[in-house]
């Protein structure tokens, strides 16, 4: 149950910004406007400053995507081809208004401007609606609505832990004074022994973890995609209403999260390894769990902590539970790859293991399950329907973890590559995740 199951039809920032009236509305004035734009009186108009418009705008697409693809190279599989058709509607309209600058009073050229503006903004909603990342005004605000603390709260005297062979939720009695909804923490995970510098990770702590005495919880760490940020599932994957909506089910129980941060900053892809780019595999598998034991009371065992992730996080939840099969028992791979890259094998290999490409295989995720069998490990994996470029790979992964001996579920979602997907995969995945780690039968 997520902020906009429970929109509210009369407030503005509730209002789908991917489906419904709005998305619709401002396409049908973004092409008005471009339309308006692009039609000119005079010879001069069609002849030259049109022609000029349009190619203006596809020079300066060509040499955005040079740069982007060819010298910054964020996306390992390139930009993809909905963002690189918007960004050239945008950048027409644009060029457009430059172009009819020429002659007109300062009325006509506000009137070029906003016009303008309702094409870039045409833009933006479209690219939205393939990544879903904000599905309202809500999720886009979420930074500054929703409330997180900076500290955790302190161990207590008195624990419950789930019996030998049975599930916390059959012993577990919630107080009379259980909260409603859990709590959101922003805190530093040091790189202790990784050196990694990480960004701040946020910490979901279900009702239950309020009370005392308290439950021993399982521990889910989950992993954004990349270009991305720890706070992407909170605020554009909604986890806390998620997981909140089923721990109102059952009694205030839900799964730790730890939204941990394996990038270092937004657009860099340290493909979760420990080589020439940073420890990052180090940082997750040492580091972030040692801060868990310090500072939070959880169950313990590699049967009650699962990793997860979407896109690139996916690919590294996959990498993290076949390397490091001790800590995790559970996996969950939302639209991952079938290995990390910065693009092709060779410039993965280069970049990160100065071309050798033996280091690389023995952590390749597909290379080690080819000589390694997996029998106690369980994954999910999901993705879109309709996404034509991870579909494909996440299928291939399929195949080499079942050949691997791992107890396996595979589920296509509807939609394509983004927070639509993602999101919606995570919540169908809860009730697996809970009686995976032991929290339900």
């Amino acid at each position: 149950m997520t902020a906009s199951t429970f929109a509210a039809p009369w407030n503005p920032i509730d209002w789908p910004l991917t489906t419904g009236p709005v998305p619709y509305v401002v396409l049908v004035m973004g092409w008005a406007a471009l339309l308006v734009l692009a039609v000119g009186r005079g010879r001069n108009w069609w002849r030259v400053r049109l022609p000029s418009a349009l190619g203006s705008a596809a020079a300066l697409l060509a040499v955005l995507a040079f740069v982007v693809d060819e010298w910054w190279f964020p996306f390992p599989g390139g930009i993809p081809l909905r963002v690189v058709g918007w960004t050239g509607v945008a950048l027409l309209g644009v060029s457009l208004v430059v172009h009819r600058m020429i002659g007109l009073t300062w009325r006509r050229r506000l009137l070029a401007i906003g016009a303008g503006a309702l094409v870039a903004l045409m833009a933006v909603v479209q690219v939205n609606i393939g990544f879903g990342q904000f599905p309202t005004g809500r999720v886009i605000l979420a930074p500054w609505l929703v409330r997180t603390e900076r500290s955790i709260p302190p161990h207590v005297a008195s624990t419950t832990n789930a019996p030998p062979g049975r599930p916390l939720s059959e012993v577990w009695v919630p107080p009379a004074d259980l909260p409603e909804k859990g709590s959101i923490r922003e805190v530093p995970i040091p790189g202790t022994r990784s050196g990694f510098e990480a960004r701040d990770a946020y910490v979901y702590l279900p009702p239950a973890y309020e009370a005392t005495p308290r439950p021993l919880l399982p521990v889910l760490i989950l992993l954004s995609g990349q270009p991305g940020t720890p706070g992407d599932w909170l605020f554009g994957g909604q986890v806390n209403e998620r997981l909140d909506a089923f721990a109102a089910e059952h009694g205030g129980l839900a799964p730790i999260v730890v939204m941990a941060d394996q990038l270092g900053s937004t657009w860099n892809n340290t493909l979760c390894l420990d080589s020439r780019i940073a420890n990052t595999y180090t940082y997750l598998t040492v580091d972030v769990p040692d801060w868990i034991h310090q500072n939070l009371q959880t169950a313990t065992g590699r049967g009650s902590w699962a990793i997860g992730g979407a896109s690139m996080g996916g690919t590294c939840a996959l990498q993290l539970g076949v390397n490091d099969p001790d800590h995790f028992g559970t996996v969950l791979d939302i639209s991952g790859q079938d290995e990390p890259t910065l693009g092709t094998r060779d410039e993965t290999v280069e970049e990160a293991y100065g071309g050798d490409s033996a280091s690389f295989d023995a952590v390749d995720p597909l290379q080690v399950m080819a000589g390694r069998k997996f029998p106690d490990t369980a994954i999910a994996l999901l993705v879109g329907e309709d996404d034509s470029e991870f579909r494909p790979q996440l299928e291939h992964v399929r195949t080499a973890v079942e050949a691997a001996g791992m107890t396996t579920t595979f589920e296509l979602v509807p939609g394509g590559h983004g927070w639509t997907v993602f999101g919606g995969a995570f919540e169908r995945e809860i009730p697996w995740l809970a009686q995976r780690t032991g929290l339900t039968g």
